[in-house]
């Protein structure tokens, strides 16, 4: 699987280079002039001008995402609002109808996408990399951008239970053995309960569908056949019963499985309309050919009057090319052994461990073998997206899913030494080569030799890069232009990118010098300083301009909600200290001015408010030993979904997800890495415990405990109980008492304990716990 995501790479620079020499842009000029229509090449040009000049003008990753994205923009368009009595997912029930604050005027937009409840959830099992998902209302969708499965009753006097037209439905998580999506939903006599998850059978992994179904009334449980999935229309052509006459096979390559057997089979094509309209009436068809691509169908089993019926559908999920085939063997004992001495939490919050708990298996069902940061729109591989998710999963204690993925950078590595995964992401090598290092300081390993012509051209590479540092331009010694986190805006100099390549020097100088190689890391330490250096010099110009300290998303950028990438230097890097003036007056910029509801939202591209990104900030002042940095953990814990899920971006009024992947498992590493901020930090060489623990957490029934998670200096668990209660108030601990088991790798380092609101206690040498009394912590 690694060597066909290697070889992809490979593909897409061919492709690149070949869009670059044919000379395309004269030829869509030409067409469209002969035709009377605007010239798209003079409308580019123009839309260049407001960003800086980019040696990319485009990423083709980002070019050809928009495409596929804005296609399924089309055929949306071209199908739904023209077909409004089918029965649709739930996202377009909801935007499509005039009543429902979701609703989006449809009247200039050439494409139709889903901007209002972009939620899904990621079940599967460890080492599979096809990943269904399932939607807020149950709809399952097995294969990566596929069809999908839905569920209804409709009983004999025809009223219908269909859970995407309702408002209100259960939905919940289970965790008790893997990852499975609950869903249950009742109304005018009749209920309809759905349990999907994926197990191994024989070997190979099946997406399962467990339905059960009541009515009042005689009635149908019915499994449909759905040629969309939460993105929009996913075209099915063919559908007929196996040969056996209790399945289906799809588009002559997938099949579904029914037990028991169904009672009836109904079918239809798009001339025809939805299924839905011919449950009833006579169907003696075996399929349905559809040429349009909307075939529907459904599979009907009879409910007598107040009984239950249940209803098991599996849908096998080998025979794709995405490495599945191997899951089987590589998962022998499934969760069990891919969680097995992971770190734990355990706090009075039930949510707060629910959400911990769901994130860890998130991480673990995103990194197969390559690391995605979502299961559906987000399914590719990034560096940046990768560098913070590994680090999640090492300090949860999963060694050896990083060091797995880390051994096929040097396979990504382009001959000139560019980490890629994507042009002009200029961030890329700085965070590949900081990864590697927190993998090593973390562990207590050395370098792998098969790593070490890897870091050198990593870190020439950054060298190259860099621009000259002579002159009095803003962006002198710093990166050129790029697109790089692309929420930031238009190519420009950003300082994302600086602090990255900083970052990414300093890691490279460690690990040159632990593989004996000090005088080419003190090269590379001084080019960190000397970019160190650029940095300070640029912040000096932009405070002049801007009038304040703040750091924005580039020399020439106004402050605005792009400066989120400026703290790049605070977290999760830390090259400024956690009170640096232009750290903090940033987040006091960000929380004053980008903060709506309590969460950080980002007005470009996104349009919606960042769970993982509010966690940045939540961190920045954490280090700083800001209070409110526990009220942006609430916050972003009150946003997930009823699964424990974020999406990337969330719509301030629906709630539901309006940018990016519906399981945005970028913010799953950044859940992890929070509550791991909250018992254990490090700093200045030494470990700082429970700064982060809210005070209501301290109740006298139960203890706090998280571990063993690694740090640099060995595996340690923090344990936080009251020790002692004030006089008729036994909810107010008066004194704390936080221990510690460790297994350090040498001395121990320096420990200190700040609980909010009490005074630091520093650890004496052999001290295993402190007592904490109240205090002015301030």
């Amino acid at each position: 699987m690694e060597t066909h995501a290697v070889e992809r790479a490979g593909a897409c620079q061919n492709i690149a280079m070949w869009l670059r020499w044919f000379p395309w842009r004269q030829v869509v000029s030409r067409f469209a002039r002969s035709r009377r229509l605007v010239d798209p090449v003079a409308v580019l040009a123009r839309l260049e001008s407001l960003a800086q000049p980019v040696e990319v003008k485009e990423p083709l990753e980002l070019m050809r995402a928009g495409i596929v994205f804005h296609a399924r923009g089309l055929m949306n368009s071209a199908t739904i609002q023209h077909n409004l009595d089918w029965v649709w997912p739930y996202w377009v029930e909801r935007q499509y109808d005039p009543k429902d604050v979701s609703f989006v005027p449809r009247a200039f937009s050439l494409t139709h996408i889903n901007l209002t409840h972009r939620n899904w959830t990621a079940i599967g099992v460890p080492g599979c990399d096809t990943i269904p998902i399932v939607d807020p209302r149950g709809l399952v969708t097995p294969f990566w951008d596929g069809w999908s499965l839905d569920a209804w009753v409709v009983d004999e006097e025809g009223s219908q239970l269909i859970p995407s037209r309702l408002d209100r439905v259960g939905q919940s998580l289970d965790l008790e053995d893997g990852v499975a999506v609950v869903t249950e939903c009742v109304g005018d006599g009749m209920a309809l309960a759905s349990r999907a998850e994926v197990i191994m059978r024989e070997r190979s992994p099946v997406c399962a569908l467990v339905l059960s179904a009541r009515s009042t009334r005689s009635g149908w449980l019915i499994v449909a056949l759905r040629p969309y999935n939460p993105e929009g229309v996913s075209f099915v052509r063919t559908v007929e019963r196996d040969g056996r006459g209790s399945g289906w096979r799809i588009n002559d390559r997938h099949d579904v499985h029914f037990d028991p057997s169904p009672n009836r089979h109904v079918f239809s094509d798009y001339h025809a309309g939805d299924v839905l309209h011919r449950l009833l009436g006579p169907d003696d068809s075996r399929g349905a050919d559809c040429r349009v691509g909307m075939a529907t169908a459904a599979a009907l089993f009879a409910l007598k009057p107040g009984q239950a019926s249940e209803v098991r559908v599996e849908v096998p999920l080998t025979g794709e090319d995405d490495g599945s085939r191997g899951a089987g063997r590589r998962r022998a004992n499934g969760w069990k052994q891919a969680l097995e001495g992971h770190c734990r939490l355990s706090v009075p919050d039930r949510r707060m461990v629910e959400l911990y708990d769901t994130a860890v298996r998130s991480l673990v069902l995103h990194s197969p073998g390559e690391v995605y940061p979502g299961p559906y729109t987000y399914k590719r591989f990034w560096f940046r997206d990768c560098a913070f998710m590994l680090h999640a999963i090492l300090c949860l204690g999963l060694e050896r899913r990083v060091e797995r993925v880390l051994d096929t950078f040097p396979q990504r590595q382009l001959r000139n030494g560019f980490f890629f995964s994507q042009e002009t992401e200029w961030d890329s090598n700085g965070e590949a080569l900081w990864i590697m290092s927190r993998f090593l300081q973390l562990t207590g390993r050395v370098p792998k030799l098969a790593w070490n012509t890897a870091i050198d051209r990593g870190a020439q590479w950054i060298i190259d890069k860099r621009l000259p540092a002579e002159g009095d331009a803003p962006h002198a010694g710093l990166l050129p232009p790029g697109f790089s986190a692309e929420h930031l805006g238009p190519s420009d100099y950003y300082y994302w990118d600086d602090f990255w390549a900083i970052g990414g020097l300093r890691a490279a100088a460690g690990m040159l010098t632990a593989l004996g190689k000090s005088r080419r890391a003190a090269e590379v330490e001084d080019e960190a300083a000397s970019l160190a250096r650029s940095m300070d010099r640029s912040f000096e110009l932009a405070a002049r301009r801007l009038g304040r300290l703040a750091m924005p998303a580039s020399p020439y950028r106004r402050l605005d909600a792009g400066a989120i990438g400026s703290l790049a230097g605070g977290y999760p890097l830390e090259l400024q200290s956690p009170d640096d003036v232009r750290l903090r007056d940033t987040v006091e910029y960000l929380l004053e001015d980008c903060f709506v509801d309590g969460c950080f939202f980002q007005d470009m591209i996104h349009s919606g408010l960042n769970p993982y990104l509010t966690l940045h900030v939540a961190q920045v002042l954490l280090r700083a030993g800001d209070a409110r940095a526990l009220s942006l953990v609430h916050e972003v814990a009150r946003r997930a979904s009823p699964t424990g899920q974020w999406p990337e971006a969330i719509h301030p009024l629906t709630g539901g997800g309006c940018m990016g992947d519906g399981h945005h498992a970028w913010a799953s590493a950044e859940w992890v890495l929070m509550m791991r901020a909250l018992f254990v930090r490090e700093a200045g060489g030494g470990l700082v415990l429970a700064s982060g623990i809210p005070p209501e957490w301290l109740t006298q029934s139960e203890s706090l405990s998280f571990g063993p998670t690694p740090t640099p200096h060995g595996a340690v668990s923090v344990r936080v109980e009251a020790d002692g209660w004030r006089a008729g108030d036994p909810g107010e601990a008066t004194r704390v008492r936080v221990s510690w088991e460790a297994e350090w790798r040498g001395d121990a380092p320096a420990i200190e304990v700040h609980l909010p609101g009490r005074a630091p206690v520093k650890a004496r040498d052999g001290d295993r716990f402190v007592l904490v009394e109240p205090g002015d912590g301030t």
